[in-house]
């Protein structure tokens, strides 16, 4: 029987159904076909739609009814243009940056951004907010960025691990600097809607690279996203 490695332990390899309940990711890439982007975004809608139509059907629900009529296309409307909306390469947001003429050279940190994704496993909402942060050393970047960014990688079928080695690795690129850190803390439907359905719940997955792996650095990051804001 095959293995895989989880956490550094040999386990005999999960079905899909294991795979999804365990929250197993199997790349830090979104797993995208060849042909992802061979549609238009109206193309994808009307195939939704329509797939989405039959589902409905499936579950026994009448689509002649005034109130269920529409669903099908909002909801493939809903996929491709909103909540998915970070599967387009196109909606990738372009982050300028510009020279660090002030030499700043101390953290940078842009703490609570709303994010909003959905789990690839069950395809239920994940809500939570996530804290960036980087040292600039030759370039900095708009604070709306770092929030686009990370709002993006979220709009997709996502793992909350591998959406934050996302963030982080975009942001390294875009800065040129390895000294970046990315925190986030949520909440998944999948485990307080279904499953377990225990409430308040919540996950934080965090990666840290460069300076952030000095524990001086890391707890300087730490005790500023914790910190209360002054009233």
């Amino acid at each position: 029987m095959a293995e895989l490695l989880i956490n550094g332990h040999h386990l005999a390899s999960p079905d899909a159904d294991e795979m999804g309940d365990l929250h197993v990711a199997t790349s830090a890439d979104t797993p995208l076909h060849a042909h992802a982007f061979d549609l238009t975004d109206s193309e994808k809608i009307a195939q939704i739609s329509d797939r989405f139509a039959e589902i409905m059907e499936i579950l026994g629900l009448d689509l002649t009814d005034d109130s269920l009529r529409g669903t099908p296309k909002r909801v493939a409307k809903m996929y491709v243009q909103e909540i998915f909306r970070g599967l387009k390469p196109a909606n990738k947001p372009v982050a300028t940056t510009f020279e660090n003429k002030y030499q700043y050279r101390r953290l940078v940190i842009e703490r609570n951004i709303p994010l909003q994704s959905t789990c690839e496993h069950h395809f239920q909402p994940i809500f939570g907010v996530a804290h960036i942060a980087y040292i600039p050393n030759n370039k900095v970047i708009g604070l709306s960025k770092l929030n686009r960014i990370a709002d993006y990688y979220a709009r997709r079928p996502q793992v909350q691990e591998r959406l934050t080695i996302q963030i982080a690795e975009e942001l390294k690129r875009t800065l040129q600097t390895e000294d970046v850190a990315v925190y986030i803390d949520a909440k998944h439907m999948c485990v307080q809607a279904r499953g377990v359905e225990h409430h308040g719940a919540s996950t934080i997955t965090a990666e840290y690279s460069g300076k952030f792996l000095n524990e001086t650095t890391r707890q300087e990051f730490l005790m500023a996203i914790h910190s209360r804001m002054p009233e």
